[in-house]
């Protein structure tokens, strides 16, 4: 019997660790500092939101999900296992709605690019809460 309810708390919980090692990574903003190459940018951030010269310089918009240190996550890990187990499982019910409320939040900036694609300036255009994003979702 014993055995059972062992197997069974470690095969149903579970779901707020797997959220926990599945948020997502924070980002390198120092690839913002002026000088750095646009290849650079690209490969942290991803794709531009909006490409377009202006001025004869390139105005880009990156958007992307600013998220949590490997420290961070780690400890966020052990942290729901541990309670996980203490409680038998009951953890879940606190742990899983807390990993979908913290989740990053979303950044969006505007880097102008000099003639040679390096960074000349940057500038944070929002930062929200991606919880509150998708209050605003189910709100519309």
């Amino acid at each position: 019997m014993a055995v059972g309810l062992l197997v069974s708390v470690f095969t149903s919980t579970g779901c707020a660790v797997v959220m926990a090692s599945n948020q997502p990574s924070k980002k390198n903003l120092s690839v913002l500092n002026t000088g750095i190459s646009r290849n650079h940018v690209i490969a942290e951030f991803g794709a531009p939101v909006t490409s377009e010269y202006k001025d004869g310089q390139r105005v880009e918009i990156y958007t992307f999900q600013q998220g949590y240190s490997k420290a961070n996550k780690t400890s966020r890990v052990i942290w729901h296992g541990l309670a996980d187990v203490a409680s038998i499982g009951l953890w879940e019910v606190i742990g899983t709605p807390a990993e979908s409320y913290f989740d990053g939040n979303k950044l969006s900036y505007q880097v102008i690019f000099d003639q040679n694609d390096n960074v000349e300036s940057h500038q944070l255009l929002s930062m929200v809460a991606q919880s509150q994003t998708q209050v605003n979702d189910v709100a519309k």
